[in-house]
């Protein structure tokens, strides 16, 4: 494909030219080091069917992981908020999936940055229209970046920091100001938040939990709703961005609907009795096991693996740091040492995963072997004291035989604890003040204690006074945003151009922000240095030896025992749907790019009224009663390519 250059955002990526050195000039989408794929004339992204036709329902469970939700606002801390959300919103520019981090123009239709980058200017689209047939305005533009910042999610402010400010320059342009010298990827964070309606929200709080359905511009708008059990979105034929090159061949459903079920077995059940259509699996031992039910064998159900080429997500054991038990990185180095990952993947996993050994895994940006001499000046010149481990070989989890015999690493991780100060009494764990050393792992889903139980049993084992908390939804939601606990397991996506997100992941700022993405409370000056070497990187070979050398510097601290990956979606879906041939790189392309088909659909009908019911257990469970999110009010910024994704699905 021909290779457009976006002059605007390489002028942006040369933070210290001079002014008027290079040209400032309007285009047509942006992206981080200035390389965009598609020309100003592009008709449609090449990963969507320009013919696909428009109906049909899809229903699924979602990717969210959660049980219920509470809450139609998705921007802020409170509430538990539906899935989907992001249906109802447009944003300046859209994301293309097949790009590691290019934005084309939707509401705005091109963007310019100033020589010196310190700003970005958008054209409005005239025609573009809120679903009320409201105009929408560079004013809305601005309420919504002044709403976000500082009534939105805490992240949103953590953001947007040095946005200093909006401006509507007239009805159909709007300029964003920055400070700072980290201005490479706020471009684009802008073109992606989400537009509100000022007039909306002039007789509504935007800072309250509602359930009244927002006003947005987007493709859909929400249909039937019901509290914590399903939620519909209607497809808007009247859409007003519909025919353009973002969205040709996309959005082709005209319903998509979350279902909420209290359990992945009861979710399980409602699929292989077709209540959904849709179904992504992150259990192992279930797709392993239980995807040979009579719809699958009969061909009505289809499973399928779809290639995963973004960074494969950072999951583990958070180790909380602010724990006075968790401090010293000899324990928590000790503990990584009894985790046995070859016996749980080879007995629990029927051996489908690949153990996680970097925070940027399945990526170019992952640390490999000893540091590159770029690296290596790079950590050496921070100003601020690194580790040694860092500076040697990155390090790696330890590897095990798989028998479930880990007497080695047990011995080692004692030999640690004790010249932690953490020394054995009469079999117990103890310190100089002869206090047992205590560890609780915090948990809210029950397909999870598989995997814990023998975690637990190995550190009782090294005399630690260990154990396994199971909470229900609203408190495990309650306690991770007070950091009020000692161990859990979460999991973040990170993109293929990481940039300001790092400060909630990992920096000294966020460890004590309640609500924050840094659950291991990281506060370390040669990380807070190595996020922002990232965040400032001009070009993707500076940014990738920047991410490695930070990868080298977590890795270093020990602030996690790594779970898992593998380099794949796992999906089941009832054979009623079709696809482009090609799909996205960086994205699963369900929702957007698959449409409903007639003929399979019929098919599947024909099938179903000769045999009435096609499930082993004869009928879908009870649906499950309301019961709190999980995260699910954590922002998503208008598209997924700029959202702070926090993956809840666990693989296990």
């Amino acid at each position: 494909m021909l290779r457009a250059l976006a002059v605007g955002a390489v002028c942006a990526g040369a933070l210290h030219i001079t002014a008027g050195a290079c040209q400032a000039e309007a285009k047509h989408g942006l992206s981080s080091f200035g390389d965009l794929a598609y020309p100003a004339d592009f008709q449609h992204f090449a990963y969507a069917n320009p013919d696909a036709p428009k109906g049909g329902t899809f229903t699924l469970v979602g990717w969210g992981g959660v049980t219920t939700f509470d809450s139609l606002n998705n921007y802020i801390l409170k509430g538990d908020a539906a899935q989907g959300l992001e249906l109802l919103f447009d944003s300046l520019m859209a994301r293309a999936a097949d790009e590691p981090d290019a934005v084309y123009g939707l509401v705005a239709k091109s963007a310019e940055i100033a020589p010196d980058g310190m700003s970005v200017t958008f054209e409005l689209r005239p025609e573009a229209k809120f679903n009320d047939g409201s105009s929408l305005t560079a004013h809305d533009v601005v309420f919504s970046f002044e709403a976000l910042k500082t009534k939105g999610h805490p992240l949103y402010g953590q953001m947007l920091a040095d946005v200093v400010k909006a401006e509507a320059l007239d009805p159909h342009s709007v300029r964003y100001s920055f400070k700072g010298t980290l201005t490479r990827d706020l471009p684009l964070t802008v073109a992606g938040l989400p537009i509100l309606s000022k007039a909306y929200y002039a007789t509504r709080d935007f800072a309250q939990t509602t359930l009244d359905p927002p006003l947005g511009s987007g493709p859909y708008v929400v249909g039937d709703l019901k509290q914590g059990r399903t939620i519909a979105y209607k497809r808007n034929p009247n859409y007003w961005a519909k025919d353009l090159p973002v969205n040709r061949g996309r959005w082709n459903f005209d319903e998509i609907r979350f279902e909420y079920f209290r359990d992945r077995t009861a979710g399980m059940e409602a699929f292989k009795a077709g209540t959904y259509d849709f179904r992504e699996e992150f259990t192992s031992k279930v797709w392993a096991t239980e995807y040979d039910f009579p719809a699958i064998r009969a061909g009505k159900v289809k499973k399928d693996v779809l290639p995963d080429e973004t960074p494969s997500g950072t999951q583990g054991y958070f180790l909380n740091t602010r724990r006075e038990q968790l401090k010293d990185p000899l324990v928590r180095k000790a503990l990584d040492l009894a985790f046995d990952f070859e016996w749980t993947n080879r007995n629990l996993f029927y051996a489908l995963y690949t153990r996680t050994q970097s925070f940027f895994e399945n990526s170019t940006m992952k640390a490999e072997g000893a540091p590159s001499p770029a690296e290596k000046s790079l950590l050496e010149s921070l100003g601020a004291p690194v580790s040694p481990e860092a500076l040697g070989p990155a390090y790696l989890p330890p590897k095990t035989d798989g028998s479930g015999n880990i007497r080695n690493q047990l011995e080692e991780a004692g030999k640690l604890l004790d010249q932690a100060g953490w020394t054995v009494k009469d079999g117990k764990r103890v310190n100089d003040k002869g206090e047992q050393m205590k560890l609780e792992i915090l948990n809210f889903e029950p397909a999870f204690e598989r995997v814990t139980a023998p975690f637990v049993k190995n550190l009782q084992l090294l005399g630690i006074d260990a154990s396994m908390r199971m909470v229900d939804p609203a408190q495990y939601q309650r306690r991770l945003k007070s950091f009020d606990f000692d161990i859990t397991t979460e999991r973040y996506q990170m993109r293929n151009t990481p940039g300001v997100e790092l400060r909630s992941y990992f920096g000294s700022d966020a460890a004590s922000m309640d609500g924050s993405l840094n659950l291991a409370g990281i506060s370390d000056p040669a990380v807070d240095a190595l996020v922002e070497r990232v965040i400032a990187a001009k070009s993707r070979e500076e940014l990738e030896t920047a991410a490695r050398a930070l990868d080298r510097a977590l890795r270093a601290g020990h602030y996690w025992v790594p779970h898992w990956y593998k380099a794949s979606n796992t999906i089941a879906y009832w054979d009623k749907f079709s696809r482009p041939e090609t799909k996205p790189r960086f994205d699963r392309g369900i929702l957007d790019t698959w449409w409903y088909d007639a003929a399979k659909a019929a098919k599947l009908a024909t099938a179903a009224d000769a045999k009435t019911s096609d499930t082993e257990g004869g009928s879908a469970p009870r649906r499950s009663s309301p019961v709190a999110l999980i995260f699910g009010t954590l922002l998503a910024l208008g598209f997924a390519g700029y959202a702070l994704i926090r993956f809840l699905r666990r693989k296990r």
